[in-house]
């Protein structure tokens, strides 16, 4: 479910109307509801009732401040990638112990970063990478707070680039390892082990690769007491799917992945982390942008707009379906017709839909990329030398700009020239 509905023909973001903002801010830009962002986040920790339980956000689906505060506010922990990510947390003021540091590349200097400013755990992916946060951590006389990351070698049945819980995939360990890994974490000063973090991969539309998934977790839990490890804590990882469309098949609900995890693991005694993002943010927000043309081609028309593949990369990236409707509501019998729908850059590759069935567009005309508020914002670029699109929050019956829209005088003054030229 998603805040974003026609209301006397206009489409609106809660109570606002998209055209009013599009009026105020220009276009592209993204528009996020908060509404749908804490509804959605509240399904997944009401989920886990009464486990104990910590939801973290996977902020890389969406990292910006206004939107982490407000989730931060809610109680969730973010789970993060990157220093960069780290800060953005803490600035959004959420405190070090609800913030999980996951990725397979930490360098030394992002591991100080946290240790300096709390952490809750480092997600460990490679023994080399055990052996240096324990030199650091041991350097500043402390000791890290570990999870191993382990591969369950599990089909998650998705995108193959999206896709992070098989062997041949650069994350985790092996979980035939495990007990080799574990005795040399617990071996080395500068780690305390806390638990076990598996993830499988993202937008996953069926319940069964976590179940597989869950199952090898809790019989390697069981394993490793045995061998002596105190394991208190399960990270579960995020990956649960959006529906893209409007069709009748959705992925499973947050209820239905709350019930599996209390069946597979409920059991075990630890706290659950999970790290949802795209269930929290994609359909929370939409890419706004106006027809520039309408172009009649050889046995096709274009409908050419203002955005572009670098403010929305999935469907380039990844082939990835976003819906696209008009924000004047088509009156009732208006016969659709098909355009391919693309952007100005000069690529071929700069194409968002072909053959799309819309009803009669016109220039000046707005549409909205339905369920852009996952990997849209946050994987955009400058390419052509676009500025960034700006990004909106809406509350209500009122909305902020929570990043402007840089000039070009802003974009062109991050390049310097030497003097020698």
């Amino acid at each position: 479910m998603d805040h974003f509905l026609y209301r006397n023909g206009s489409l609106h973001a809660e109570e606002v109307p998209l055209s009013d903002i599009a009026a105020t801010v220009g276009t592209p830009f993204y528009c996020y509801s908060a509404a749908t962002l804490e509804r959605h986040y509240r399904l997944f920790t009401e989920a886990l009732t009464p486990l104990p339980h910590l939801v973290c956000f996977a902020i890389k689906s969406l990292s910006n401040l206004a939107v982490l505060k407000l989730l931060g506010d809610l109680g969730a922990g973010m789970d993060v990638v990157s220093a960069g990510e780290y800060l953005r947390a803490r600035a959004a003021g959420v405190p070090g112990d609800r913030i999980v540091f996951s990725g397979v590349g930490k360098t030394r200097e992002e591991m100080r970063i946290a240790l300096e400013g709390g952490i809750r755990q480092f997600n460990v992916e490679s023994e080399p990478e055990m052996r240096a946060l324990s030199e650091v951590a041991s350097s500043m006389g402390l000791r890290a707070p570990i999870a191993v990351r382990v591969n369950p070698d599990v089909d998650a049945r998705t995108h193959e680039k999206i896709a992070t819980g098989k062997k041949e995939n650069k994350f985790g360990i092996p979980i035939e390892r495990a007990s080799e890994v574990y005795a040399e974490a617990a071996a080395l000063p500068g780690l305390e082990v806390m638990g076990i973090d598996v993830h499988i991969g993202s937008q996953l539309t069926e319940l069964e690769p976590f179940e597989q998934a869950y199952l090898k977790v809790a019989e390697l839990t069981g394993r490793l007491r045995a061998e002596g490890h105190e394991i208190r804590r399960l990270d579960l990882g995020g990956g649960l799917g959006i529906p893209y469309t409007r069709s009748n098949e959705a992925p499973p609900l947050p209820t239905d992945y709350g019930a599996l995890i209390k069946r597979t693991v409920g059991h075990l005694g630890c706290e659950i982390e999970i790290e949802p993002g795209r269930l929290i943010s994609g359909n929370s927000g939409v890419l706004v942008s106006r027809v520039i043309y309408v172009k009649n081609g050889e046995g096709r028309d274009f409908l050419i707009l203002d955005a572009a593949m670098n403010d929305l990369v999935r469907p380039s990236m990844y082939g990835a379906h976003h819906d696209i409707v008009p924000l004047a509501e088509a009156a009732p019998g208006t016969e659709s017709q098909p355009y391919d729908v693309v952007g100005p850059v000069c690529e071929t590759g700069d194409t968002f839909a072909k053959a799309r069935a819309l009803p009669p567009m016109a220039e000046g005309d707005l549409v909205a990329f339905r369920s852009a508020g996952a990997y849209g914002a946050v994987m955009a670029s400058e390419y052509n030398s676009r500025p960034l699109v700006p990004e909106v929050l809406v509350r209500g019956d009122h909305f902020a700009v929570i990043r402007a829209r840089p000039t070009f005088d802003e974009m062109l003054g991050r390049d310097s020239i030497p003097e020698w030229l």
